[in-house]
């Protein structure tokens, strides 16, 4: 039986929105503590995976008829620490005060369960286009999540957004915000919004 090719417009979709990585699949999480406390420090983050996860989904996809079964996970982790190492040198060539505010977390996008799993999952049987759109949809599903926590903790935290005070001087900042506990929270309002949309619109369906 001959499985069905993937449609490019279906892979967009579920990446972003159907099977988006953070509220569907719960991957990543760790990135709500991590850089979401500062909105900018998030946007580069977000770059850097969806830079990473397009092009390493289209590097194994390229690679997939060559790489021992036995050893892909090795090969792919090679593949993905490179093209951060190449984001790395990038921000901190351009972007150096972020850089040095992000740290080790940009290395630690190699760990991130999104990338390897959008490897495994995808880029392994697919061809290296549509495995790129798949990356890059994955990428933004995680995005424009990570986006939405970072907003309101910031907002919230700080009373400002890329680092300009929005929140007058009567507001006092939610200091909870922009510790762990505040991401945390955040993320769980959100899921908790988003999924009960999900599983209303399926009964919705029926």
């Amino acid at each position: 039986m001959t499985l069905a090719k993937p449609r490019m417009g279906r892979v967009i979709f579920d990446g972003l929105f159907a099977n988006n990585p953070v509220f569907v699949q719960v991957l990543g999480i760790c990135s709500t503590l991590a850089v979401t406390n500062v909105f900018e420090n998030t946007l580069v983050m977000c770059i850097g995976l969806v830079f990473t996860t397009g092009l390493s989904n289209f590097s194994v996809s390229l690679l997939r008829s060559l790489i021992p079964g036995r050893i892909r996970m090795i090969v792919e982790t090679l593949v993905i620490a490179s093209w951060v190492i190449v984001f790395d040198i990038i921000i901190k060539a351009t972007l150096p005060e972020i850089s040095k505010a992000l740290g080790a977390y940009v290395g630690l996008i190699i760990t991130n369960c999104i990338v390897m799993g959008r490897a495994e999952a995808f880029a392994l049987a697919n061809k290296p286009l549509i495995s790129m759109a798949d990356g890059i949809a994955n990428g933004l599903g995680y995005t424009w999540v990570l986006l939405a926590v970072a907003f309101v903790r910031e907002l919230l935290g700080s009373g400002s957004i890329f680092g300009v005070r929005v929140l007058g001087e009567w507001w006092t900042n939610w200091n909870i915000m922009v510790m762990a506990p505040g991401g945390f929270f955040v993320l769980a309002i959100l899921i908790w919004i988003v999924r009960g949309r999900m599983l209303r619109s399926k009964e919705g369906v029926r």
